[in-house]
């Protein structure tokens, strides 16, 4: 399908930024070798995302987890889970794209709908025959992307298709067929193959056939029913005065034996995924709107306000004119303390350590490009192995030095110095420079560098920049903290006896 409706929903601006950014996150893969960075440094590249997740991190459920408050993204999904992050990523470009369409109420059925579905998606997704499945969960927040669009771009449209199915006389599937031309099922499928989504996840939205739904006999068909499933929980649940016993029994027949839920079951389903909202309620600390529902009055309801506060974890009260927070001590404080969490907790992964004292170091400090620079003795050379900021990928690439040398870089492993660099435009810094360095970065004002050198060895280090000077420098107190960032570091690196 590439028909003029297509044409004109996906090639609003809008609609395809958002479809761009989607494919981008939905072929994020959780691996050993970058999975848990690249969502990381997605989720940092958008400051308004970064400050949502980390508040979900904070919410009563996960800070208990946690001990002490959440502060980066990367340790935000060691605790929610990689799949979780990806689908809360997904959900909110969502809605930050499309609730300020115009057509509000429309909209926020159809959105509301989309995110209790991908809930219901998730927790099946958690206890059912395929447990981590997430595209159970990306595949729910996308069934009924069609009517989304559609509410959003082509409201009146929308609107007939929703009078011919109140009158009786159609499905929602014959009427939006003779509104459109195309039904819901339909366009909603083109559009994800537009979007260049995955096949399975195409697959997963497809319609299943009216009754009793056969037990699946294989991932993908469970993943079919399951999205199936989720949006006709969500459509239930969205109904005013809660689901009535045979709307709940009618639902238990059509799924029941396909996903083997008994009444009791569903009663923990749905009760975890309204607890699963109200997590996401608190996490923005909103306050009941009961009374304005009730009135019918014309507000965002509150699973959709959740998902677009803009308050975070950590506060950033304002900046220096070099980019570097007011509040860096604080932020610093935060990052040592969570990283020591971590190390004491004793299940956190080598890379995931580092990662979050990298980020730790680029957000609090306020850097344009960081980076950490480890030893590969196979090529003889310092390597850049992870990095967050403008152009990281093309940076990193080229931030390779040899072994050996007699620039600032290697003095600074040499003599296991910490430097602060505040005007790296002075001759004498200058002079210290290595070629590669003037090339790769010549616009960088300001930067640190922090060895990692254990017992006597020069492992790497990590580096750190800015396009303008830090005239305010690193005083004391953060100086102390960015230490002990380090040092928490080289201990987890240094062997046991």
């Amino acid at each position: 399908m590439r028909g003029p409706l297509l044409k004109k929903l996906c090639g609003d601006e809008n609609v395809f930024a958002l479809g761009v950014s989607v494919a981008r996150v939905v072929q994020l893969i959780d691996s050993d070798d970058g999975g848990t960075h690249d969502l990381a440094y997605y989720v940092l590249s958008d400051a308004g995302l970064t400050q949502k997740v980390l508040r979900l991190a904070n919410t009563p459920q996960y800070r208990t987890k946690a001990g002490t408050p959440v502060t980066t993204v990367s340790r935000a999904i060691s605790l929610l889970g990689f799949n979780n992050v990806k689908a809360s990523a997904l959900a909110m470009m969502l809605v930050d794209t499309l609730i300020n369409s115009g057509q509000e109420q429309s909209v926020r059925t159809e959105l509301e709908a989309a995110l209790c579905a991908s809930l219901v998606g998730r927790e099946m997704s958690r206890t059912g025959a395929h447990q981590g499945t997430e595209e159970a969960s990306i595949g729910a927040l996308f069934r009924n992307i069609g009517p989304l669009l559609i509410a959003a771009h082509q409201h009146e449209r929308y609107r007939d298709i929703g009078v011919l199915v109140a009158a009786g006389t159609h499905t929602i599937n014959q009427a939006s067929q003779s509104v459109l031309g195309s039904s819901y099922d339909t366009l909603s499928a083109a559009i994800l193959n537009e979007w260049k989504i995955p096949d399975p996840i195409i697959r997963s939205i497809a319609p299943l056939p009216p009754g009793v739904v056969k037990a699946p006999q294989s991932k993908p068909e469970w993943v079919r029913v399951v999205v199936s499933f989720s949006m006709e929980v969500a459509r239930i649940l969205a109904r005013k005065g809660g689901p009535a016993q045979g709307v709940l029994q009618a639902l238990l027949d059509r799924y029941g034996v396909a996903l083997g839920l008994d009444r009791d079951q569903l009663a923990t389903l749905l009760g975890n995924v309204r607890s699963g909202m109200n997590d996401l309620l608190d996490s923005m600390q909103l306050r009941p709107r009961d009374e304005a529902d009730a009135a019918g009055a014309n507000v965002l309801p509150d699973v959709l306000l959740m998902a677009t506060m803009e308050s975070g974890a950590v506060s950033t009260p304002g900046t220096h004119a070099s980019g570097k927070p007011h509040n860096a001590r604080e932020q610093l404080l935060a990052g040592v303390q969570e990283v020591a969490q971590m190390r004491a907790a004793g299940h956190s992964r080598l890379n995931e350590l580092i990662q979050a004292v990298l980020e730790t170091l680029y957000r609090s400090m306020g850097f344009r490009f960081a980076t950490v620079c480890l030893r590969d003795m196979r090529a003889g050379l310092y390597r850049a192995r992870i990095a967050f900021g403008e152009k990281h990928v093309e940076r990193m690439a080229g931030f390779t030095f040899a072994l050996t040398g007699t620039d600032l870089f290697h003095l600074a492993m040499q003599n296991d110095a910490d430097l602060m660099i505040a005007d790296a435009a002075t001759h004498k810094v200058r002079e210290l420079l290595p070629p590669w360095h003037r090339t790769l970065l010549p616009d960088a004002r300001s930067f640190i560098v922090l060895p990692l050198v254990v017992q006597g060895q020069q492992l790497g280090l990590f580096y750190a920049d800015r396009s303008v000077a830090a005239p305010e420098g690193v005083p004391p107190d953060e100086a102390s903290l960015i230490r002990a960032l380090k040092a928490q570091l080289i201990v987890a690196l240094t062997p046991t006896q």
